[in-house]
């Protein structure tokens, strides 16, 4: 009789162990999905930084492209006013094509491809682009990392038991044929 006890608190004992296990696995990776959204909003936030300056640079120059920086400070700010994954996502498309269009108003002036000040917000730009480029891998990463861990078994039984805890995130997708699509620009 002892022994059939020990045996069943031994049994006891690693079922709870197994729970702890994949319930703190399951946290770990709700929590690095939660860091890597934080390190985008960082990035993203250097960008909208970087923004006005760049457009004020570039009107000094091109004064008459009243369109163009109407919609790269319109895209900024539907950026800053996103809320949710899918809408940080469209406000993160929506400055790229406005910032494309910048880029390439900023060609038909010589002198504002020359000027220091326009050439090093534009290098500080394009570094802090790759940064977001790897934050948003980063994210994307973990998001499979913690839904594979919540789906598979046994993951799926912890993560059922506390449905409300470990619910389903998003993936931050861009929209492919926007980035391929050349920007229109007309004087």
């Amino acid at each position: 009789m002892v022994a059939f006890l020990v045996v069943i608190a031994v049994l006891v004992f690693l079922f709870i162990m197994w729970f702890v296990y994949y319930y703190n696995k399951l946290v770990r990776e709700r929590n690095r999905v939660d860091n890597a959204w934080h390190q985008i909003d960082v990035q993203l936030k250097r960008r909208y930084d970087l923004i006005p300056n760049l457009v004020e640079t570039v009107k000094g120059y091109a004064a008459h492209e009243k369109e163009v920086f109407e919609k790269v400070t319109q895209a900024r700010a539907m950026g800053i006013n996103a809320r949710t994954v899918g809408e940080q996502a469209q406000a993160e498309n929506a400055i790229t094509q406005a910032l494309k269009t910048l880029f390439a108003v900023a060609e038909n002036y010589p002198d504002l491809k020359a000027n220091q000040n326009f050439l090093m917000l534009q290098e500080e730009l394009a570094g802090t682009e790759s940064k977001i480029a790897f934050a948003r891998q980063f994210y994307n990463d973990s998001v499979m990392a913690y839904d594979t861990a919540r789906q598979r078994f046994p993951g799926n039984i912890v993560a059922g038991m506390f449905s409300g805890t470990f619910t389903p995130r998003e993936y931050f997708e861009i929209d492919i044929a926007a980035e391929r699509e050349a920007p229109k620009v007309q004087f």
